[in-house]
């Protein structure tokens, strides 16, 4: 086994700690092993050293005290346990590696968290979202492992699921698609994009405008965010947003999203603005703050998309005169203590007004009167309601000369 970057040694070591206490198989799965085959097999370049994830048929805990014994503290640092199953972190001669024990799940109901049990890595294969994905590289044996034709999808660019339910079991699996499809250039088989149509168009609850948040399952509405915040950080969001769209795929998070010709450049302003991209993203739903709340977005943005809902109807009632300055936009939103994030967010939408919006958050917020309260106690001012005019008149002044 040769993975670039990775030592031999390391490799060596793991499948000498492996057989000496009998583990029958030590694999390395993941996108790891999709990614050296594409790098191997098909020139794609090499991003570096990962994580590296290894599936134990056994007991994980156990080669992670072997490797401890054998290999000593030095070398073995970092070490933590997780979970029921005895998911071992640590780090080898400082690289990261992930041992966890061979598992196999199944789902109670559509989109539900799965039940999992400890299995063999066959089992703990079928466990994952695309035959791409499905693949491992036995440290044992030192062979490639390849039940559901990932290779042959690998060559052909396919996103294939690994079986007629995936998408009905976890509807994460379409935002997942679309974050490799954006990133890999792969395309979704026919099969595949039936089977988005059909759950989709049969999944037994749907979110609409005014739906209470526990109208969705809990745990869908987690999984969905956390796949999401992974497309919007990590990915080329543009082309995989548009992936959805293209599959119809949109109302898993909120119908009116299907339909959204600004989404692209409302995100493009947000990152423009250093906004994170998913309030930018909800906006375009029928209820921004709703969706919001069903997915468990931080609370800070979902007080930005209140408050960003305020001001937007606020600015619907032409709240100042056309030619109105600096000073009066600045007193104006200062007054309602939006939050500035909030006033950026409503600026990705562009409505009336927007180009003063857009000068309060990157200039016009910061300018301060050119003395302070200490200067003018100083100067012998007393302390209050005086004062306090005194500097919003100086301060005034500041912001119209700033033009």
């Amino acid at each position: 086994m040769d993975l670039p970057g990775v030592p031999n040694q390391l490799l060596e070591e793991l499948r000498e700690a492996a057989v000496s206490i009998g583990v029958p198989r030590l694999a390395l799965v993941g996108g790891v092993v999709r990614d050296q085959l594409l790098h191997q097999r098909l020139g794609r370049a090499w991003s570096g050293v990962p994580d590296l994830d290894w599936v134990v048929e056994g007991d994980a805990a156990a080669l992670a005290a072997e490797l401890g014994r054998r290999c000593g503290s030095d070398r073995v640092t970092a070490m933590q346990e997780y979970g029921t199953f005895g998911t071992v972190a640590l780090k080898l001669d400082g690289i990261p590696l992930d041992l966890a024990t061979a598992r196999q799940e199944h789902y109670p109901a559509p989109a539900d968290n799965p039940v999992v049990q400890a299995g063999t890595l066959k089992a703990d294969l079928v466990r994952r979202d695309f035959t791409i994905n499905a693949m491992a590289l036995d440290l044992v044996s030192k062979d490639l492992i390849d039940p559901h034709g990932g290779q042959a999808d690998l060559a052909a660019g396919h996103l294939r699921f690994l079986h007629s339910g995936s998408v009905q079991d976890d509807p994460t699996r379409v935002i997942r698609a679309a974050r490799y499809a954006a990133r890999l250039g792969f395309q979704l088989p026919d099969d595949a994009q039936s089977q988005i149509s059909t759950t989709i168009h049969r999944w037994p609850w749907r979110w609409r405008h005014g739906d209470a948040a526990l109208d969705a399952p809990p745990a869908l509405a987690s999984r969905l965010r956390m796949e999401l915040d992974r497309l919007l950080e990590r990915e080329p969001w543009r082309q995989a947003l548009n992936q959805l769209e293209q599959w119809q795929a949109m109302p898993l998070l909120d119908p009116q999203l299907q339909q959204d010709p600004g989404r692209s450049e409302r995100l493009r302003w947000a990152q423009r603005l250093g906004l994170p991209l998913m309030p930018a993203l909800l906006l375009g739903a029928a209820d921004p703050l709703a969706v919001a709340q069903r997915l468990q977005i931080p609370g800070r943005q979902q007080q930005w998309l209140q408050q960003c809902a305020e001001l937007l109807h606020w600015l619907d009632g032409a709240p100042l005169p056309p030619l109105a300055g600096p000073s009066a936009w600045s007193l104006a939103l200062e007054q309602h203590s939006w939050q500035p994030e909030a006033v950026a967010l409503a600026v990705t939408v562009r409505p009336q007004h927007w180009k003063s919006l857009l000068r309060w958050w990157g200039r016009w917020r910061r300018i301060q009167a050119p003395q302070s309260a200490r200067d003018l106690i100083e100067a012998g001012w007393q302390p209050g309601p005086a004062l306090g005019a005194e500097l919003r008149r100086m301060r005034s002044i500041a912001l119209d000369q700033s033009r």
